[in-house]
Formats: C-alpha cells, sequence, structure tokens
C-alpha cells in the first residue's frame, strides 16, 4: 500500500513538473533569443529559425513555440486532474475535473443541441488552449493569441468543420443556401468567406491590443514616476513608484479578464456558426428517404 502510494505520489510530481517545464523552456527561450533593446520596444513574435523550404521558408517563431508548450501543459494538467480517477480514490481535483467537464457538455448541449454533445471535448480543448495562450502573457512571454497566424489556424479549423455540416445534406443544398434569396447570393458568399477572418482578428485583435496598452501603461508611469519622484536623493529618484502595483491591477483586465473572455466568445462563436449552419430537419428527412429506398 505504501508502495503504491509513492508511485503515486511520484506520478503527481512528474506531472507536476511536466506542467510547469515546458512554461520554464519557453521562459529560457525568452531570456536567450531577446535582443538587447533600449526604450519603448513593440514588435511581433521573435523568429528562433528559419527553415528553407521549395516555395518560402518556413519560420519558427515565438508564437508556434509557445503555442506549443501550452498544448504540453495542458495534456499533463488533464493527466494530473485525471490521475487515480480509475483507481476509486476520488480527490477533489477529480470533483473539479467532473464539474468542468459537466459544465462543458451542459454549455455545449445548450448551445449546439443534443446532436452535437460529442463536441463537448472539442469546446474544451478551444477554450483552454485559448485561455491559457492568453495567460502567458503574466509569464512576460509573448501570448500565442497575439499572431493572427495562430488564430487564423484555428479560425480555418472552425471553417472546416462548418462547411463539412453545412454539406451534409448534400452540395446541391449547400449551394442553393446562397441562394435565399437570389439577389443576395453574392453578399451569403462574402459572408461566408468572411466568417473565419472575423473570427481570427477579432480574438487576434482584442489580446494583442491589451499587450500593447499595458506596455504603453507601464512605459508612460515609468516616465511619470520620474517627473514628480526624479529630484529626490540618491536611488529614490532611479525609482519607478508609479509602476508598482498600478500595471498589475490594469493587468487583471488586458491579460486576465480579456483573455478569458475572447476565448468564451470564439468558443461561443464556433458553436452557433457550426449548429447554425447545419439544416439539421433536412439532413433528419434525407436519413428517412434512404432508408426507405433501402427496405425497397
Amino acid at each position: 500500500m505504501r508502495e503504491k502510494s509513492r508511485r503515486f505520489i511520484a506520478v503527481d510530481i512528474f506531472y507536476i513538473l511536466m506542467m510547469a517545464l515546458p512554461i520554464l523552456f519557453s521562459i529560457f527561450l525568452k531570456v536567450v533569443m531577446t535582443p538587447v533593446k533600449e526604450g519603448i520596444v513593440i514588435s511581433g513574435a521573435l523568429i528562433f529559425m528559419e527553415v528553407p523550404m521549395p516555395v518560402q521558408n518556413l519560420l519558427i517563431t515565438e508564437a508556434q513555440v509557445n503555442s506549443l508548450m501550452v498544448m504540453i501543459s495542458i495534456l499533463f494538467l488533464c493527466l494530473y486532474m485525471t490521475h487515480g480517477i480509475k483507481n476509486g480514490s476520488w480527490l477533489k481535483r477529480h470533483t473539479i475535473a467532473e464539474i468542468l467537464v459537466e459544465k462543458t457538455q451542459s454549455m455545449t448541449t445548450g448551445n449546439m443541441g443534443e446532436y452535437f454533445k460529442g463536441f463537448a471535448p472539442f469546446i474544451a480543448a478551444i477554450l483552454a488552449l485559448s485561455a491559457f495562450s492568453s495567460l502567458m502573457s503574466l509569464f512576460g512571454l509573448y501570448p500565442p493569441t497575439s499572431d493572427v497566424n495562430i488564430v487564423g489556424g484555428w479560425a480555418i479549423l472552425v471553417f472546416v468543420l462548418i462547411t463539412h455540416y453545412k454539406m451534409k445534406c448534400g452540395i446541391v443544398q449547400y449551394a442553393k443556401s446562397f441562394a435565399n434569396p437570389v439577389l443576395m447570393a453574392p453578399l451569403n458568399i462574402i459572408s461566408e468567406v468572411a466568417t473565419p477572418v472575423s473570427m481570427a482578428f477579432r480574438h487576434y485583435g482584442n489580446v494583442l491590443s491589451g499587450s500593447v496598452i499595458g506596455v504603453l501603461l507601464a512605459t508612460g508611469l515609468g516616465g511619470l514616476s520620474n517627473m514628480i519622484f526624479g529630484a529626490l536623493p540618491g536611488f529614490l529618484g532611479d525609482f519607478p513608484f508609479l509602476r508598482v502595483g498600478i500595471p498589475a491591477i490594469l493587468s487583471i483586465y488586458f491579460d486576465v479578464f480579456s483573455g478569458l473572455l475572447q476565448a468564451y466568445i470564439f468558443a461561443m462563436l464556433t458553436m452557433l456558426y457550426v449548429s447554425g449552419g447545419f439544416p439539421l430537419e433536412l439532413y433528419e428527412q434525407r436519413k428517412l428517404k434512404k432508408r426507405a429506398r433501402a427496405k425497397i
């Protein structure tokens, strides 16, 4: 029993370390690869490597690496939250995991209907990946959600799902949906293409703007502090008093609240677009007709 308990604790420690190590690795890369600069610096993701390719070179950027690190951390977080759940030893974290699963399933079913109840893991993955990616800024790292390429990839994946379910009733029915009414067909086509673009830019723009505003406010407060307290003797004149506490309070909104809100909005739009574009009644009628033909 003691040996089993020790093994259980050892596995728990391993999972916790594997949750933290990817973040520490990203911090290490940030420190090593960031060039020394002075003044206000607002730039995109660092480029770690450039891989030669036939058409265009593949850039390995800070956003891609941080996104991969977030996925690894989430994987081991899930393993930690569910570790020992099959052995009958019910822990507090298992209760938390059960609540999260039930809430996600309830939200998915409530917004998409019973037909899409299997979408709950996908929606949970979107929420977790988006939220934790935005929270990377709390560690001084470049949040992957500030890179339009990362969020654009998510939006394209969602767009493929939307198109897949819209075509469940056949290509003809999918084409007819753009001509309802006929005069609005060009606008309907533009609206269809604009769906992933709007999803990507909404998420990316809100997260990036929060990061930019945070940097500008911190820099401005440093300059204001120097103007007010610069006449104090010794190190007191150089100490940025106004940058103590105030940026942290603002970070609660820009980094935490705004990041979590954008993750929720992206997940909600995914559910509404996928379920809203799926002609469920027509699909059920088509299935009944196929069954009737098969009997004949």
